[in-house]
């Protein structure tokens, strides 16, 4: 089973590329406070149907660059 991840679409500059930031929250370990963590994940998008603002499901592939390790699944809802 491949890793699944939802995150909004922060840039689709590169052709073929999306930037998706990634948002866990998580409560931490000391002082039981929910935290957020935000992480950006370069995104493989062969069509380039992404814009900015779209909702994204995405999924772990090969490495298909450099930095490139995760593939665009579907948009789940579109910016308006």
């Amino acid at each position: 089973m491949k890793k699944q991840r939802i995150g909004i679409i922060i840039s689709n500059k590169a052709n073929k590329t999306i930037t998706v930031s990634i948002q866990t929250r998580y409560s931490h370990p000391q002082y039981r406070k929910i935290v957020t963590k935000t992480k950006k994940y370069m995104a493989h998008d062969e069509n380039n149907t992404g814009e900015i603002g779209d909702i994204v499901l995405l999924e772990e592939s090969r490495p298909l660059s450099r930095q490139k390790r995760w593939i665009l699944k579907k948009v789940l809802r579109t910016s308006n």
